[in-house]
């Protein structure tokens, strides 16, 4: 009897991780997010944390699919160890789904607070766990999902993407409880529909509000052009190409210049393959454009610092004036593991990274680059997923945030309109403009309000500009940052603990 009823758990829970992939882009069928749980959370009871744990494999699986791209094509990792190294971290990404609906049963079955309440706090406390342990991974946080619909997303401004997952899992832990009684098994906490009720009207009536106010609008404005060079990853990094790699992103520049001249002229992250702190034809060439243009240049490079006489890697953004001089540089603050180093490479000693040709980076610290009176806030890739640096970057004076990107690494897969979908929560969460410039795609500019202005196909070559607002809006997650999931956080200890201490466990 025990094998059937595992089977029926496996595949409601199977069902559940397939319809919360398919609610992330692509396919991006986000109305799919707000009921996706209800067949985990309707077995979840019968194997409290197999079921979390199984509906976790099969999310993560299908949302992260193209590490294997990185790994493989990129990374030159045989097929099997990279098919490995995916398992793995599927699997722990998947522990936090099976410890969220683990701790909801054990939670109803020691204290009898329905797992309708508590699934939501549960939820938001581990995603934010997630956020941070192990260097952190965020990627597809359940709130992404609604990236796409403009009325939703609004109240990041307020709560940041926490927000809009507490709601979700509210509204599938409720359809759950709603059909529970439907089938008379069990009995519904009355208080549950009347919050979804109020949570939602107000999450969508904030929206509208907000909508229909001019969020974007600004007192100061510049032209900012973006140019996507479209560089092969292959040749990337050979010297070679590295003249070419100068042209190309010339010739782009030059083409911004048609009808009125950019102030600001932004190249990805990188695009500088080589050391442009050092003199040199190539740095020289770099610095002509700046001139040519009569322009601001902001651009990607790696860059190092000699530190008690060791070398000090950086991947870095630098701010050249309309004459050529650098203005500022800017470093790349949380790094990618196995990506830009090795975490504990000395026991790790087989394990190489990603990115060819550099030793292991370094960590920068915040620093907003001055230009002509503003400050830009640079986040470099990966950052931008991690909603606290782009807030640091704005308390400290940011007006506009900058994400420059190299996403030639994810191939043509769904990928890159994952990055770009949390990017522009950044841009709602601090109400400040964001201009993002990809190597392969998606570049665009995020308006404070969300909006995604002159997207780019993805492995094409490309140049668009715009006129952005300076400054930042009003903000409350601004002022408290995570303040609410990490209250969650406390909360969910306190249960736990709670339910150990109920039956004299010690």
């Amino acid at each position: 009897m025990k094998g059937p009823l595992l089977d029926r758990t496996s595949i409601a829970a199977a069902v559940s991780g397939v319809l919360l992939a398919l609610a992330f882009p692509r396919p991006d069928l986000a109305e799919l997010a707000w009921v996706a749980l209800v067949p985990l959370f309707l077995v979840m009871e019968k194997r409290p944390f197999r079921s979390g744990f199984t509906a976790g494999v099969v999310f993560f699986a299908l949302v992260l699919y193209w590490l294997n791209i990185v790994m493989t094509t990129y990374g030159g990792l045989h097929p099997v160890l990279s098919a490995a190294a995916y398992l793995m971290l599927v699997l722990y990404l998947a522990l936090f789904f099976g410890t969220t609906t683990w701790a909801a049963c054990r939670i109803r079955e020691r204290l009898g607070v329905p797992p309708t309440l508590t699934l939501p706090v549960l939820w938001v406390a581990l995603e934010f766990l997630r956020s941070f342990v192990l260097t952190g991974f965020p990627w597809a946080t359940l709130g992404y999902s609604q990236q796409s619909r403009l009325a939703m997303i609004q109240s990041v401004d307020l709560f940041g993407v926490y927000g809009l997952s507490f709601l979700l899992v509210l509204s599938n832990g409720l359809v759950a409880a709603l059909i529970r009684r439907a089938r008379g098994a069990g009995a519904f906490p009355r208080v549950a529909l009347p919050l979804f009720v109020v949570l939602f009207a107000a999450n969508l009536a904030y929206g509208l509000r907000c909508l229909a106010m001019d969020l974007d609008a600004r007192d100061r404005r510049m032209l900012v052009a973006l140019a996507q060079g479209n560089i092969d990853q292959g040749v990337k990094w050979d010297p070679a190409y590295q003249q070419e790699t100068i042209r190309i992103y010339r010739d782009l520049s030059l083409k911004a210049l048609d009808g009125q001249a950019p102030e600001l002229m932004i190249w990805p992250e990188a695009a500088t393959p080589f050391y442009f702190q050092e003199p040199g034809v190539l740095s020289e060439e770099v610095r002509q454009v700046a001139r040519e243009m009569d322009a601001f240049l902001l651009f990607g490079s790696p860059a190092y610092e000699v530190v008690n006489r060791q070398y000090q890697y950086l991947n870095s953004a630098f701010l050249l004036g309309p004459d050529g001089e650098i203005l500022g540089r800017s470093d790349k603050v949380h790094l990618v593991p196995f990506g830009e180093y090795v975490p504990l490479k000395p026991f790790l000693p087989f394990v190489d990274k990603l990115v060819v040709g550099i030793g292991d980076f370094s960590p920068g610290t915040i620093s907003p680059l001055p230009m002509n009176g503003a400050r830009l806030g640079v986040l470099v890739c990966y950052e931008a997923i991690f909603p606290e640096l782009a807030r640091d970057y704005v308390r400290q004076g940011s007006e506009l945030l900058i994400n420059i990107t190299n996403d030639a690494w994810f191939g043509r897969s769904s990928a890159p309109y994952q990055h770009l979908a949390m990017s522009r929560f950044r841009a709602v969460e601090n109400r400040i403009w964001l201009a993002r410039a990809a190597n392969t795609g998606i570049s665009a500019f995020v308006t404070p309000s969300g909006r995604v202005l002159e997207a780019t196909p993805i492995f094409e070559q490309a140049v668009v500009r715009a006129q952005v607002g300076l400054g930042a809006g009003e903000s409350l997650y601004r002022r408290i940052g995570d303040t609410v999931p990490t209250l969650f956080l406390g909360l969910s200890t306190f249960w736990l603990v709670r339910t150990r201490r109920r039956f004299g466990v010690t």
